[in-house]
């Protein structure tokens, strides 16, 4: 699968790039506000079975705001 880029250039679609955005905004909340693995990693995954459903190529924006959804569906308001 292919993402489209802000630049138009599409790119092959990387989960881990998911899953480390995701943990890197989940690190600057405080702790006790903070996802666990198993929840990134779910969040990575719900996001990538978005995507393929799409029968697409989605945008980088598309993404980040299925991500962002899955992280409030999981109620962790502080990391969006």
């Amino acid at each position: 699968m292919k993402v489209l880029k802000r630049n138009g250039a599409e790119v092959s679609f990387d989960i881990d790039k998911i899953a480390a955005a995701i943990t890197k905004a989940n690190e600057s909340v405080n702790e006790d506000e903070r996802m666990t693995a198993t929840q990134i990693d779910r969040i990575a995954e719900s996001v990538e079975f978005s995507c393929v459903k799409m029968n697409r190529s989605p945008s980088v924006e598309e993404i980040q705001d299925l991500v962002e959804y899955q992280i409030m569906a999981h109620g962790a308001y502080a990391v969006v």
